[in-house]
């Protein structure tokens, strides 16, 4: 396949020391600085002086005391983190994750164009429905729903979302000083939603954002989260193993968003890819290796258990993953999870092998080379339809990140792979994705 005049997208996706769960440990890592806002403010600034498309803040909503004990598993609250991080950026995409299953539109539509007018048109919502009763039962709830009503309630949710972000028209504020008109009421609408889930009046208490709706992205990649993600995303993260898996993954979803209408190319398909950069491809190596060695397997074993909804504390490390239930009966992370189960399977894994290979990056693709490699691994993927561009997770986040930066980044560009500049200054600029219409605009 030809390049024919694609550039990829980069988001760094900023993980707190570094993407691999000993990150925290290593003796380059600045865990000192974990709750200091000037950390991530260099590496948001970094971020943008490599003109990468955005930066891009995860969130899971539960800890416990056992989760702790080994693991730096806190975190700032995304859309707080990323305003104060608007003020000390100009250009760079500020993308956060929300859940719909923990929240109300109305918070949540309010927020993200708060986002929106104070980075003046970069903000990005990642919408995800959560998947562990940990996180339920901090909520008010025993348990976390069951998968289809999740994401019934988040299909609900998002289209309340977009009816409260369409409530105000482009032209509905006036500011006629003499006549003493604030706004046009006949073009703020309420929306009078009555369904399932909601019922909200409206209208938001803010006008249209200057990206007239944030950017949406979604991360699903089960059955529910692709179908979905056909239907509203404007980008989707995606967690694949194997190229060949990422390419598959790419051509379904693809297709499923041109069966819907829409344009195939306006969304962007972005694959997690974790990695670790040396000199030398052994020095690569060795580094990769050296972070294994400082894993506590008790604190993994519990993080893989939460992570796929199973108690597996009873399997011996040098035992393979068992046999588990059917999937279908998972309410939690099904599409990671039979990720992880395949990965097992295919490389026959014991459940320490397993461990050491889900460290780094928790399911994504893990690579460990030079900064040649890696530029090689991601112009493949990105040139034979299996990405639009990459969530970049560094290993070590000041270590591997600043590598990526100074060696990947350059060589991409050399390539023509990756833009030298930005042509605009909105999200919806990086992406190359139109402004939506208003849906309570009449054509006349």
């Amino acid at each position: 396949m030809s390049n024919q005049g694609r550039t990829m997208h980069l988001n760094l996706f900023l993980y707190n020391m570094g993407h691999h769960e000993v990150s925290w440990r290593y003796p380059e890592s600045l865990s000192h600085r974990l709750m200091d806002f000037t950390y991530y403010k260099q590496l948001a600034q970094k971020a943008e002086q490599a003109k990468m498309d955005s930066i891009f803040l995860a969130d899971r909503i539960s800890t416990s005391p056992k989760a702790v004990e080994h693991g730096s598993l806190i975190s700032f609250e995304p859309t707080t983190l990323l305003s104060a991080i608007a003020a000390v950026t100009n250009r760079i995409g500020l993308i956060g994750t929300v859940s719909t299953s923990f929240n109300e539109p109305y918070n949540v539509a309010r927020r993200f164009s708060s986002l929106d007018f104070l980075s003046n048109g970069r903000a990005g919502w990642n919408i995800i429905t959560s998947g562990s009763d940990d996180e339920a039962q901090n909520f008010n709830l025993a348990g976390i729903p069951d998968h289809s009503e999740r994401y019934r309630k988040a299909r609900e949710f998002l289209e309340v979302t977009m009816k409260l972000w369409d409530s105000w028209e482009d032209e509905a504020i006036l500011l006629d000083k003499v006549n003493g008109m604030f706004a046009d009421k006949q073009k703020v609408h309420e929306i009078h939603h009555n369904g399932e889930f909601f019922n909200v009046r409206g209208p938001l208490n803010l006008p249209r954002s200057p990206q007239k709706r944030p950017v949406l992205f979604q991360a699903g990649t089960s059955e529910d989260g692709k179908d979905f993600s056909a239907l509203y995303a404007d980008a989707i993260f995606t967690a694949q193993q194997t190229f060949e898996d990422a390419r598959a993954f790419y051509k379904d979803v693809k297709e499923r968003i041109s069966g819907n209408g829409r344009n195939p190319e306006q969304v962007k398909i972005l694959p997690g890819i974790s990695f670790v950069i040396g000199n030398t491809e052994k020095e690569a190596e060795e580094r990769a290796e050296e972070l294994a060695e400082f894993m506590n397997f008790d604190h993994s074993i519990v993080q893989l258990s939460n992570r796929m909804g199973v108690d597996l504390s009873s399997i011996s490390l040098d035992d393979p993953l068992p046999n588990l239930s059917d999937l279908k009966e998972t309410q939690g992370h099904q599409s990671r999870t039979n990720l992880i189960i395949q990965l097992a399977q295919s490389e026959n894994l014991t459940l320490k092998q397993l461990l050491i290979r889900l460290g780094g990056g928790r399911g994504h693709y893990t690579i460990s080379g030079t900064p040649k490699c890696i530029a090689d691994e991601l112009e493949f993927w990105f040139l034979n339809g299996a990405a639009d561009g990459f969530n970049i997770m560094p290993q070590i986040m000041n270590r591997d990140f600043n590598l990526f930066v100074d060696l990947v980044i350059p060589e991409l560009q050399r390539r023509q792979l990756f833009r030298r500049d930005y042509s605009g200054s909105t999200l919806r600029d990086h992406y190359q994705l139109p402004f939506p219409v208003n849906q309570f605009v009449t054509s006349s």
